[in-house]
């Protein structure tokens, strides 16, 4: 079944008005027909709204509630990625494969090892780029939410945004000792934050560690193999789903 994102003002009692890109997907790529059942929901409620196509204009689907499917599909912690900048296309398959995971929110962050440099023009049309990458993960993924990619921070912009987050991560290298990276991914509770830094290519610098550690992260080992950039938050979501969800 197709999913698709609307914003709360759309859903007006039991009939869904769906516009903008959407409706041209419906229409010429999915070819749906009315009659035809969809999934909507309007990333903020965590609600599955499940209505039937009534009819398919030319700038909108107009569609009919049939029930709303409350049971939830979110991790029961908010996750957030905190992303030292990647080089090339990466940051681009990092937020597709952290939406699909569970997270929450993801932040770009500008670290001293950090190769790309974004400011400006280049820097809005990257986080748009980004934001429509996590909507369409969302869709695939059948979440009820699209996790929001923030604007590209620096390093102390982004030790002060994970400030009140109550589980603080960064993985580093020369950390060692599995059995307590283990102990603090099964000590995070439901409803709790969490944050997770990941540094660029060439990881963090040891300055950039120990400002870490004073804010209150936690540096912790992924294992004795050294992970890319685009693996390392994948393998700690990974932890954090399956120690959730089991």
């Amino acid at each position: 079944m197709y999913q698709f994102f609307v914003d709360p003002s759309q859903i007006q009692g039991r009939q869904i008005i769906i516009t903008g890109g959407d409706v041209n997907h419906i229409k010429n790529v999915l070819r749906m027909k009315p009659g035809e059942e969809i999934a909507v929901s309007n990333g903020l409620d965590g609600r599955e709204y499940r209505c039937g196509i009534e009819e398919i204009g030319e700038k909108q689907v107009r569609c009919s509630l049939r029930f709303i499917k409350e049971e939830g599909v979110e991790l029961p912690v908010r996750v957030t990625l905190f992303q030292g900048l990647p080089k090339a296309d990466k940051m681009e398959w990092i937020v597709q494969k952290m939406v699909e995971l569970g997270v929450h929110a993801i932040v770009p962050v500008e670290t001293k090892r950090s190769v790309v440099k974004l400011d400006g023009k280049k820097a809005l049309a990257k986080a748009e780029r980004w934001q429509s990458i996590a909507e369409a993960a969302a869709k695939q993924s059948r979440r009820r939410i699209v996790p929001q990619v923030g604007e590209v921070c620096s390093f102390t912009e982004a030790l002060n945004q994970a400030a009140g987050m109550d589980v603080k991560l960064i993985p580093y290298e020369l950390s060692e000792g599995m059995a307590r990276t283990r102990r603090l991914i099964e000590a995070v509770k439901p409803g709790q934050q969490v944050a997770v830094f990941i540094g660029p290519e060439g990881g963090f610098e040891e300055s950039e560690i120990d400002r870490a550690r004073e804010a209150g992260f936690e540096a912790v080992t992924l294992g004795r193999r050294i992970l890319r950039t685009e693996t390392a938050g994948l393998v700690v979501m990974a932890w954090l789903s399956y120690h959730q969800e089991s």
